[in-house]
Order: structure tokens, then sequence, then C-alpha cells
């Protein structure tokens, strides 16, 4: 059974979840779900993230039984675990937009849903509904996903891995995201602008990763990117 074919299955046995507003699939499976046909060939991971607005806990909630084929975690009832080998894991994080810093995390308390707030979730906006093969599967914008990569400082393997989800969404989305992802840009603070640019160099001299995409093939990519945003600072 190929990854395609897991996480399609996943995604189906959370659907009664994806149907209700404002909730995003996230993350590394963003670009393999972008990619023509979702052929989710560019990140390999065995999970897939799921976006939560705190407002909408309650409904999301109400659905948890209706999921078919995983169960909460014991230590993490925010992770759930696939009880057949047709399916990934599924974490479910919270998306609060009215955070105003990226480094801000709470959690979320409820006794047998807890879920991780992070800030810099809150630079995601809802994009459009990606059609597969039946699924209706709500997706962030690119732009939002690249910043919320891209504003994060982190280090060691996990950062490797995040700046590469970086590249395969490079790989995937059209100008008008990456003009969209240069607006964005020039609204954030000189700080958190900073911290962008730091991420995209760092991704211009990484090393390949096993499953990723190989970004010694992509630095003309990364660096237009660069460039451009280096230009939107002036």
């Amino acid at each position: 059974m190929t990854f395609r074919e897991k996480l399609l299955a996943t995604l189906r046995a959370i659907e009664p979840i994806l149907a209700i507003e404002g909730v995003l699939v996230l993350g590394s499976e963003v670009p393999n779900l972008l990619e023509k046909g979702a052929a989710s060939t560019l990140v390999i991971s065995q999970d897939v993230d799921i976006g939560i607005p705190v407002q909408r806990h309650a409904e999301v909630k109400a659905k948890l039984p209706l999921i078919q084929g995983l169960v909460a975690s014991q230590d993490e009832p925010s992770v759930w675990l696939p009880q057949r080998w047709d399916l990934i894991e599924v974490n479910f994080v919270g998306i609060d937009v009215t955070l105003q810093h990226p480094n801000d995390v709470y959690v979320f308390n409820d006794a047998s849903f807890p879920l991780l707030v992070f800030g810099t979730l809150s630079y995601l906006l809802p994009g459009t509904f990606h059609h597969v093969e039946g699924l209706r599967i709500p997706l962030p914008s690119p732009a939002g996903l690249l910043l919320e990569k891209l504003v994060t400082e982190r280090s060691g393997v996990k950062g490797d891995r995040d700046l590469l989800v970086v590249l395969a969404l490079l790989l995937v989305i059209g100008d008008h995201d990456v003009r969209e992802l240069r607006e964005r840009f020039h609204l954030l603070v000189p700080e958190t602008r900073e911290v962008v640019r730091s991420n995209l160099t760092l991704l211009s001299l990484l090393d390949p990763v096993v499953g990723m995409p190989d970004p010694r093939l992509h630095r003309e990519t990364v660096a237009h990117l660069l460039a451009l945003v280096e230009e939107t600072s002036r």
C-alpha cells in the first residue's frame, strides 16, 4: 500500500472532523496533497496534523466518536493512533487567531480532548477545499503555511525537516501565492521579518534529508524567494 493511499484513507477516517468550519489539514502533508493528483511524494511523514480553531473545540469533540480506525493515545489525548495498518497517526493542534506573537503557546484545557495551541498557527488563513477521490480536504492558504514554518525559530533535525516542508511547498505553489507571501511578510514586525530571512538563508544551505526534497537541486528557487523578501524589506 502506498503512502498516498494511507494518507487519503486516514483523511477519510476523520472526514466528520474535516467537515467542521475552520478545521484545516496542516503541516508536511499539505505539499503532498497539492502535488498533481495528490501524488504524496514530496514529504514522507508518518502523521498528519489537523488544526482546530479553539472556538470550534466543542463541535470537534462532539464528532470524535465518529472517527473510524483510530483511537486517542492514553498519554496524549490530542494524538490519535491508528488501529489499522492502512492508516497513519493524527495530531490535533489548536489555532487561536488572537495570539499576537509566534512564540505564544498555551494548553486549551479539556479533560478528554486538550489541545496545544501555538502562536505560529495564527498566521494560517483558510485557503481552498482540495478535492481528491471524493474527499473534500480543507487546506490553509500556502502563503500562510509558509509563514507559519518560517517565523518559528527552530534548530536540529526537527527544524531542518520543517524548512524542507517550506521547500516542498515552494515546488507546488503558484505566483499568486508568492505575491501573497510578500504582502504578508511586509506586515510583520522587523524582529519576525529577520527570523524569516534567517530561516530562508538556512534552507539555502541545508543538506539532503531522506524522503524529502533535495535542497541542493533548488538553491535558485530559495535564493529567488529570499531576494523577493529582501526587496520587500527595503
